[in-house]
């Protein structure tokens, strides 16, 4: 899968999460389970996943610095965002995204 544009992320609707890291970084490696855990408890929130590297412009267009980087939004705009976040800064990212209405 191919990453998405800037302005294809904007133009999503409803709450997302982009995760950026990378598959060999320990710090990524280590909130999956907390990942997979609010994944499934909050399945109305898509998940996209994006391998982050040098030069990758949309992981630039939020600024990344550090992995991993969460970046929940809704409807294309951001409502809050975390590098190496704690489970509970993950678990209220979701509770964020789902307090809020849809549509």
């Amino acid at each position: 899968m191919s990453e998405p544009t800037r302005e294809e992320v904007d133009r999503l609707s409803g709450p997302v999460v982009l995760e950026f890291g990378a598959d060999w970084c320990p710090h990524c490696q280590g909130i999956q389970p907390a990942m997979a855990d609010l994944r499934a408890q909050h399945p109305q929130v898509r998940h996209i996943g994006i391998e982050d590297g040098k030069g990758k412009p949309l992981g630039r267009s939020f600024r990344v610095k550090l992995w991993p980087t969460l970046v929940f939004m809704r409807d294309g705009r951001v409502v809050s965002q975390v590098s190496r976040p704690s489970r509970e800064e993950i678990v209220n990212g979701f509770a964020e995204l789902a307090a809020q209405p849809t549509g």
